[in-house]
């Protein structure tokens, strides 16, 4: 004799979007209830700058992030520093240890800074350059210490959606923090990938 037919019939779709509901909305309200706030927790790239910092300390490098002021006011920076042209690319020891390469300006075209700092106070540097695509602007700068070497390498800020920078050449105020230099002599090199700018600085 033959099985019986399985007479189990499939839940009615209207049951199924109901059981949907109540595990969504319950766990969308815990969800904004508790979460935490900022941006989401990105292991690779949170492993990523740990590895970064961890290496450029072991290299005796100490990297500070700079505030930059767009578009700069011409007024702000004081001048009198011979910033000369330099070699592009970082120095070969501070590339060797930075775990990704560096996205750089093309060429560092005009810097106006003063050769003179007083320890206590804030230093300026305007600086001029050609952007590597129009597609990111300039927002701000990392500068990396090491004794009595000052490089600092600009850094970008992508522009949103079909948005396109004017123009390839940008310019933009950076302001050191006040307290961040000791009193002493400091060779300071501003880098971009084809042609950087370089030029002594003393801090009383």
């Amino acid at each position: 004799m033959s099985a019986a037919p399985n007479s189990r019939q499939p839940w009615p779709l209207k049951w199924v979007v109901v059981a949907i509901l109540l595990l969504i909305v319950p766990y969308t309200l815990v969800t904004l209830r508790y979460r935490k706030e900022g941006p989401a927790f990105e292991p690779y790239e949170d492993l990523k700058k740990r590895a970064n910092v961890a290496r450029l300390l072991s290299a005796g490098y100490q990297r500070i992030p700079i505030v930059a002021q767009r578009p700069a006011d011409t007024g702000r920076a004081a001048g009198g520093a011979w910033a000369a042209p330099a070699a592009g690319g970082l120095p070969e020891d501070l590339r060797t240890t930075l775990v990704e390469p560096l996205q750089l300006p093309i060429e560092i075209t005009q810097v106006t800074a003063a050769p003179t700092a007083a320890a206590a106070q804030p230093y300026t540097i305007q600086l001029a350059c050609t952007l590597p695509d129009d597609k990111r602007q300039l927002g701000g700068a990392d500068l990396y210490l090491r004794g009595e070497t000052l490089v600092i390498t600009p850094t970008f800020e992508p522009i949103g959606g079909t948005l396109q920078a004017r123009s390839r050449h940008a310019a933009v105020l950076l302001t050191v923090p006040a307290g961040t230099l000791k009193p002493g002599h400091y060779a300071v090199t501003l880098i971009g990938e084809r042609t950087s700018r370089a030029w002594s600085l003393e801090v009383k």
